[in-house]
């Protein structure tokens, strides 16, 4: 992530994904809580059902040549080989995890467990925090560590929720923590790679440093200091909107039922009941 325009475009996955999850699964819950299980995506009606599939699709391979992109104008520098390789790593995981979707959506359900899909995701989530802030410290490394916490509360969802999915709590964390993540990592874009939204006394990060302690550049410790401080409250403001964002929408979901959409209604309510009553019909398949 080394430049604004790549944190932008990581909100602009993250951010609608995470907000567009939060709702179908809510939707899903409030419909019959007894029957809830998460689900790895929450397809449209079926009409622009594809219409999530080829969004993925042309979202990914952009994303890698913004990366591929990114990486070249530093290609001078070897040091960044071995980040460049770890960066590529975590885009591949992710646009694996994509494809692990449609395979078992357009094919044999049992073929690919939901279990491990999620345990997928999970992983990918934990190799994105090893790479996460790379080569920054100072206060840029203090921001990109609230960065790697929130991933670390997406990687722990998706682990809880591949052992269990009828679990709630787990995927409200999980949807929460990807629009968490991409109103933080704009915010991260905006105060450390522009003038405009830059922190106070702070000059913006113009190019990575191949000595690896790349940080903005302040003139004062005490303009330093200050610039922790205020992206903790700002980290704070983030994590109440986001809070408040989900409760509102929980509560209107719960009070208004036309606003739930997706699978909340139709064709995956009858799934999850016919795999609850075969459950409770033949338990030995649980167990198996």
């Amino acid at each position: 992530m080394a430049s604004l325009a790549s944190h932008f475009s990581a909100f602009l996955l993250l951010f609608p994904v995470g907000l567009r999850r939060l709702h179908f699964s809510s939707s899903l819950y409030l419909k019959n809580p007894s029957l809830y299980r998460s689900k790895t995506w929450y397809f449209s009606e079926p009409r622009w059902k594809n219409l999530d599939f080829y969004t993925l699709i042309i979202a990914l391979p952009i994303a890698s040549f913004c990366e591929i992109f990114i990486f070249l104008t530093f290609s001078g520098h070897p040091t960044y080989r071995f980040p460049f390789f770890q960066q590529s790593v975590t885009l591949f995981l992710f646009w694996a995890l994509i494809i692990l979707v449609i395979i078992r959506e357009y094919t044999d359900p049992l073929l690919i467990n939901e279990g491990f899909v999620f345990l997928f995701a999970g992983v990918s989530f934990l190799v994105e925090y090893s790479v996460i802030g790379k080569g920054i410290a100072g206060v840029s490394g203090a921001v990109y560590d609230l960065l790697g916490a929130l991933t670390i509360l997406c990687a722990g969802s998706s682990l809880y929720l591949s052992v269990n999915p009828s679990a709630f709590f787990a995927e409200f964390l999980l949807s929460s923590g990807l629009v968490f993540k991409g109103t933080w990592v704009l915010q991260t874009g905006l105060s450390l790679y522009t003038d405009v939204f830059g922190l106070k006394g702070c000059k913006k990060i113009s190019v990575l440093s191949a000595q690896g302690n790349t940080d903005v550049q302040c003139d004062l410790q005490e303009d330093r200091l200050r610039g922790v401080a205020l992206m903790n409250l700002l980290f704070t403001g983030h994590a109440i909107l986001v809070l408040a964002v989900s409760i509102v929408l929980f509560g209107l979901l719960s009070s208004n039922r036309t606003l739930r959409c997706g699978e909340a209604s139709g064709p995956l309510l009858m799934e999850l009941e016919c795999e609850t009553m075969s459950m409770r019909t033949h338990p030995e398949l649980e167990m198996d």
